[in-house]
């Protein structure tokens, strides 16, 4: 991931500054024995070569014809004035009003001069769905808006997203979604709606999250403050910005579809807890994704990227020892310690770390070790983490480290329980989509004001960041590329063509789960973001339900992809719902479920 962030580091920045940052990822590569390490350089450095060959084509380009850009500048406005019967620059310039009317009043100095519309947006033809989409867009703005700011303020943690679920759904419901199930597989915020036209569609599904972070509430300000409300938690991973663009992006298509009379299903998951055990896994092994034709989703990110990026597969474990307790200084020899166990069991994953492949990654931590050094521990546990290429590799690693834990407790004659309770599979990509979404992000670049550049770079200083604002080019797409993060969307793309792409909503080089997310998403910045990104999904979805060829070309590359290893789920069968949901929201039993027919 290193080398693939300083490929993108490069874009804002000066060769020697790059040069030093990819020698420097090379090496902890080598370090970390990453065997892609060769394989992902010699990649990125013909990458940089093309980069760079684009951006002097670019500035020759600019040079010769900026009067002719300035036309086609303002061609494009006029055409989306008269698509649309808005511009970009009234869509905008009502945010502030926006904000009052859903209770969300920002500070004056921190709407950044929304009524000043956007910057210069370089405007190209891109996909025929491309206009459609964005007056469809402008159409449903405020309802956008109001999900992506009220979300941001409520800011509330994994599994507990009581409101901001109902946010979603008041909104989908008020263009016409149908509720089919709430509390979906066990997780009581999470939910299904949908709308249909016709029969014998496609099925085209959404994929927006709401879950903030802990410790990471803030100010809509340049620095790191609290936040007025008082809430300590935050969207830090930008989840309202994504739960806005992505249910924006169904409702959007709904209207696009009915202009044409276009048939299909418009599918909305509402995808709890993303940052603790997400639900899309659960979906997929419940069989919600069987007649799903294709997914959509995007992540907030400091650039504007897509590519062949696959994330690694997982399994989260719980490894607990069971001892007998005694007094540490007079009868230690009556007790057995839970705490030698799990330490044993420690040293036994340490001494796995030389026999495995360079993709996996083991971390631990303990939970719980004892209550005092004078009494032998009873009880203790040890949370793991075990990362691999694949799903197939993970399997491997989980049954070595059981063997470890049993010989732990072999050893110290305790009794050990070692249980599997979430995994995710590896991310799968699909060129058709990857092309699909590179399409839609081209035909309209990421276009800032000059107060969203300079609050983002106000962010980058804070944050002791080269102050180079916000990403203004789509850059192009990634070659294969393995991360060592996980994501619950890598089980949705084993049995789906997923698209996903990266767009920026934090300044470049900015990382993620960072109060500056959380700062950025609460102005102009996050709003314009969701727009964008309702926009492009938008148009994607409508290609996908138009086109029976783009559908079938994006399913054979899955197919491809997925024959060697059919998918397997690692959630564990037993695990019916997530751990950790508090009794007052646990579902007791009377399904909240509304639909006419069983559909789920």
């Amino acid at each position: 991931m290193r080398v693939a962030l300083a490929l993108l580091q490069h874009q804002g920045n000066k060769r020697p500054a790059f040069t030093r940052m990819l020698e420097a990822a090379e090496r902890e590569a080598h370090e970390t024995c990453w065997s892609e390490t060769k394989q992902d350089a010699d990649a990125l450095h013909a990458i940089i070569a093309q980069a760079d060959a684009k951006r002097a084509w670019k500035q020759n380009r600019r040079a010769r014809q900026s009067s002719r850009a300035a036309r086609a500048r303002d061609t494009g406005r006029k055409a989306m004035t008269e698509t649309s019967g808005v511009t970009r620059r009234g869509v905008m310039g009502g945010t502030a009003g926006l904000a009052a009317g859903a209770g969300l009043v920002l500070p004056a100095e921190e709407v950044l001069a929304q009524a000043a519309g956007g910057s210069a947006r370089t405007v190209t033809s891109g996909p025929a769905s491309v206009a459609a989409a964005e007056a469809a867009v402008a159409r449903h703005a405020e309802a956008i808006l109001r999900i992506r700011r009220e979300v941001w303020e409520l800011a509330e943690l994994s599994l507990v997203e009581a409101y901001s679920f109902r946010v979603h759904l008041r909104e989908l419901e008020a263009a016409g979604f149908r509720t089919l199930s709430v509390g979906t597989s066990g997780f009581p915020t999470a939910f299904v709606s949908e709308w249909t036209q016709g029969s014998g569609g496609p099925v085209i599904a959404f994929l927006p999250e709401y879950d903030a972070l802990p410790g990471l509430g803030n100010a809509a300000e340049a620095l790191q403050t609290p936040a007025a409300s008082g809430n300590t938690n935050g969207h830090g991973c930008g989840h309202d910005m994504l739960g806005a663009g992505c249910t924006g992006a169904a409702v959007a298509l709904k209207t696009m579809m009915q202009a044409t009379g276009t048939p299909g299903t418009v599918r909305v998951f509402g995808c709890a807890a993303e940052e603790v055990e997400g639900a899309k896994v659960y979906f997929v092994r419940d069989g919600l994704f069987r007649d799903v034709d294709a997914s959509i989703a995007f992540h907030p990110a400091p650039y504007a990227i897509t590519g062949e990026i696959s994330t690694a597969a997982l399994a989260a474990i719980n490894v607990r020892f069971s001892g007998r307790t005694a007094h540490a200084g007079n009868t230690p020899w009556d007790g057995r310690s839970a705490l030698k166990g799990a330490e044993l069991f420690g040293a036994g994953m340490q001494f796995m770390r030389e026999h495995v492949r360079p993709t996996t990654r083991i971390h631990y931590i303990y939970e719980q070790t004892g209550v005092a050094p004078n009494i032998v521990p009873d009880f203790a546990q040890v949370w793991l983490t075990i990362r691999a290429a694949d799903a197939p590799a993970v399997s491997e690693l989980v049954a070595w480290a059981r063997d470890v834990a049993a010989g732990a407790g072999l050893m110290t004659q305790t009794q050990a329980e070692f249980q599997v309770y979430y995994g995710m599979t590896e991310l799968v990509p699909n060129l058709p989509m990857i092309g699909l979404a590179q399409a839609h992000m081209q035909a309209r670049p990421p276009a800032w004001t000059e107060a969203e550049q300079t609050f983002a770079r106000g962010c980058q200083r804070e944050m002791r960041l080269p102050e180079t604002g916000l990403a203004t080019e789509v850059l192009p797409p990634l070659p294969l590329t393995r991360v060592g993060g996980s994501s619950d969307l890598g089980d949705v793309s084993k049995v789906t063509p997923l698209g996903v792409f990266g767009w920026p909503t934090v300044g470049m080089g900015t990382s993620l789960h960072t109060w500056a997310v959380t700062a950025c998403g609460g102005t102009s910045i996050g709003d314009r973001a969701s727009l964008d990104t309702a926009r492009i999904m938008a148009g994607m979805g409508y290609d996908l339900m138009t086109n029976p060829a783009l559908r079938e070309a994006a399913k054979a590359d899955l197919a491809r992809r997925v024959a060697a290893a059919p998918y397997v789920p690692l959630l564990p069968p037993e695990m019916r719902e997530p751990r950790g949901v508090p009794a007052w929201l646990r579902k007791t039993g009377l399904d909240d479920f509304v639909a006419t027919e069983n559909r789920l």
